[in-house]
């Protein structure tokens, strides 16, 4: 009875926080970890104390892959340079870095323990900073690196804790032994993973029933973490990869329905883990410092250490953002170079003159190739990065959950241990509410343009005009879809032309008069070729995404509305496709 009222509590507290935050404008998890705090030293309330592996097994999974599902694998794809810097490269390099002062700052402490800890404290938590970065306009480049680096930081920091722990005990021999360890924990979690997506998205894809469906996405997280750290992998990985895969597949494995149930089933899940655990940061502050043993180090003297730790990894976050935005600007004139040598081996091909088989399917390629390469060209020069943005990602390194779960996994044996834990904490409440507090400001004070919303309209409005281009073609032969014995109504297929027309046209007065909206018939005849359009719209987005022209937010909001309209035409337990 006490859980369950504790838990209607805090729900309450979640969804009253979150609508109090949209009115006085500051990121809920900032609000959270305040009222945590408060409530905390409220008598009468209980010391929280959350025991590691429910956070690191059961609240991780389900929360990284809620953020996986909806990562564009396009935008993934063109930023993954500073990606991967900031999310391996950078949270290796400040572990080690922040571990060495560790060292010498704790007597007494072991350099591959005080690196557990550089470990722990070294991956940033995205759900700040883009949670603020959304309501202000950050430009969406940005917010994917962002993104991005908290999807895969989480695995490379509690793949290097496990070594650094095992490394501690003696189990690992060396440098070579714990680097090779770290190559395996990847590759095998990517490999898991990819099964993963593989097998869970085509058993999907053959069920019809949302329940069933919504069921096994519900476990797709735990399949793949399970497995990947039975095998000694990275779970976390595994989770990541079958995230990115199953979001990427949905668009042509499954039906309309269960992309729109997964989109709000997953938003709940991801609402209430990852709010709920930056209130249980501020609950469990109390019972923290009551286990303090001030014998060996006290409070003050525990804070303070996490203080310089926090100033030492801003300052290493900007010593590496600064120099990684100078390389993302020669980047590009070296992809220029490239998309340079692929039109050259384009142009000696068309030139020939016929083909076989093998250079058509090469042609082929090349103009993919070619046309991908161009539209990476083009966005990287409408949104590369300069300064500001490199001050906005430099000061967005808040630390959250992971940062609290694997403190608290550091084994017992480790000096200091409290006090290890206590550091930690320090770190991430104050990145949040300095960093986070300040953040805004920051965004304010550098004027830093986001997404232009008439030029954004206008793009959706133009990929509509082509989906609805290739949809009207099925009608030229509309015997074909109702059946060849079948008198079609010259009035229906008006509608039904009419009916598609109007929606590119609605697109494009939206992006004039908002106000407007399209009406439409669900008459059984224009319901069936209406999906007919629908289909071939389905199959011109698809290949619209694969060419990569346009940007992911444009190709997710068409795909959105494609969704809304087959789930509105298609008849109950109808089949996907």
């Amino acid at each position: 009875m006490e859980l369950g009222l504790l838990g209607i509590i805090g729900i309450a507290v979640l969804v009253a926080v979150a609508v109090l935050s949209q009115r006085v404008r500051v990121a809920a998890p900032l609000l959270l970890v305040v009222v945590g705090i408060g409530l905390s030293f409220v008598p009468g309330v209980p010391s929280f104390s959350i025991p590691d592996e429910w956070i690191l097994t059961g609240i991780l999974p389900p929360l990284l892959y809620a953020a996986a599902i909806k990562t564009p694998v396009m935008d993934f794809r063109r930023n993954f340079t500073p990606i991967a810097s900031l999310s391996v490269a950078l949270v290796v390099v400040s572990a080690f870095a922040v571990g060495f002062v560790l060292h010498l700052l704790l007597p007494g402490l072991g350099l591959a323990a005080a690196i557990a800890l550089g470990a722990v404290i070294s991956p940033p938590d995205a759900v700040a900073a883009t949670s603020i970065g959304r309501r202000l306009g950050l430009p969406p480049r940005l917010l994917t690196v962002l993104e991005g680096e908290g999807l895969v930081n989480d695995a490379t920091a509690l793949v290097l804790l496990r070594s650094a722990i095992a490394a501690s005990a003696g189990a690992l021999a060396g440098f070579g032994a714990a680097a090779a360890d770290f190559a395996f924990a990847v590759v095998v979690a990517v490999v898991v993973g990819y099964a993963v997506g593989v097998v869970t998205v085509f058993v999907r894809s053959k069920l019809d029933d949302p329940v069933l469906d919504t069921a096994i996405s519900f476990a797709v997280p735990f399949i793949a973490f399970i497995p990947a750290e039975e095998l000694g992998a990275s779970g976390v990985l595994a989770v990541v990869v079958a995230g990115i895969y199953t979001g990427h597949r949905s668009a042509s494995h499954l039906d309309a329905r269960a992309r729109i149930s997964d989109n709000v089933n997953w938003r709940t899940v991801q609402f209430l883990l990852e709010n709920g655990v930056f209130l249980l940061i501020g609950l469990e502050v109390r019972s923290l410092l009551q286990n303090i043993d001030e014998s060996l180090l006290t409070v003050g003297q525990t804070v303070t250490i996490g203080l310089l730790a926090t100033l030492a990894l801003i300052a290493l976050r900007f010593l590496w953002v600064f120099p990684l935005v100078l390389l993302m600007r020669w980047l590009p004139s070296r992809a220029a170079r490239r998309s340079l040598q692929l039109r050259r081996g384009l142009n000696r091909l068309k030139r020939l003159p016929t083909l076989d088989a093998r250079q058509e399917r090469r042609k082929r390629a090349l103009t993919r190739m070619y046309a991908r390469r161009q539209a990476d060209l083009e966005l990287e020069r409408r949104e590369g990065f300069g300064w500001k943005g490199a001050t906005v990602l430099g000061w967005s390194g808040m630390r959250g959950v992971v940062t609290l779960a694997a403190a608290q996994s550091l084994p017992s044996s480790f000096a200091y241990r409290e006090q290890l834990v206590l550091i930690a904490f320090t770190v991430a409440v104050t990145t949040l509410l300095v960093q986070g507090s300040t953040l805004p400001w920051l965004i304010r004070v550098l004027r830093i343009e986001g997404i232009d919303v008439g030029s954004d309209r206008e793009e959706s409005a133009t990929l509509f005009d082509e989906l609805r281009t290739e949809g009207l073609r099925v009608l030229a032969d509309p015997g074909s879809i109702i059946g060849e014995g079948v008198m079609v109504d010259q009035d229906v297929l008006d509608r039904v032309r009419a009916d598609t027309g109007m929606r590119s046209e609605f697109e494009w007065e939206k992006a004039r008069l908002p106000e407007k909206k399209l009406v439409r018939s669900p008459h059984r005849q224009y319901r069936d070729l209406r999906l007919a359009v629908l289909e071939a719209e389905r199959a011109a987005l698809l290949a619209a995404r694969a060419s990569g022209t346009y940007s992911s937010r444009a190709l997710a909001r068409a795909q959105r509305i494609l969704d809304v309209e087959e789930t509105r035409l298609r008849p109950h337990g109808g089949a996907a496709h």
